[in-house]
């Protein structure tokens, strides 16, 4: 995955919706015995082609939650989102997870699992088709997912990078 396509998004002007992915119970043992706080991580996004993800960890759960949405918000990027779907097909993986993404005509729905589905649907992706191979770790998933987002590319973006018209990228 290559950064030079990746597209920062400024927070001030968005209105984002947060989606609590998984929060976990994590324990840290010490001389005077366990100490409980949680883990938890959420996707914010505008369901307009902008998301990011977030980890938050406190020792209480809104407070991790809250967390995780301002980590969130400071790794926002710009997805191409076409009526509803997606460009064209894509994997990526990190870690153990590896995620399969294609597009789907409209009135198909959001055919993902939990993790990649919060994921889609705070882009604003409608009509997709998922798949998730491997570990099923939210929290690989979710960056999986993300990754695989990122290297799609719109027909402009493509144009641009080959220097041809727009044109000339559906016809030959």
């Amino acid at each position: 995955m290559s950064n030079s396509n990746i597209k920062k998004v400024r927070t001030s002007d968005l209105e984002l919706k947060d989606r609590l992915v998984s929060i976990q119970r994590v324990t840290k043992v010490t001389k005077g015995g366990r100490t409980f706080s949680f883990s938890a991580i959420v996707v914010v996004g505008n369901e307009n082609g902008v998301v990011g993800y977030g980890l938050g960890k406190a020792s209480e759960v809104t407070s991790a939650i809250a967390k995780g949405v301002e980590d969130a918000k400071k790794n926002l990027v710009k997805i191409p989102v076409l009526k509803g779907t997606i460009p064209h097909k894509q994997e990526a993986r990190y870690s153990g997870s590896q995620v399969m993404i294609r597009p789907a005509a409209p009135g198909t729905g959001v055919i993902a699992g939990g993790a990649m589905r919060a994921v889609l649907e705070s882009v604003g992706i409608h009509n997709v088709l998922a798949k998730s191979k491997g570990s099923s770790n939210p929290h690989n998933l979710v960056k999986a997912t993300v990754a695989a987002l990122l290297e799609l590319r719109d027909a402009y973006s493509v144009a641009q990078v080959r220097g041809i018209s727009i044109d000339k990228v559906f016809n030959g």
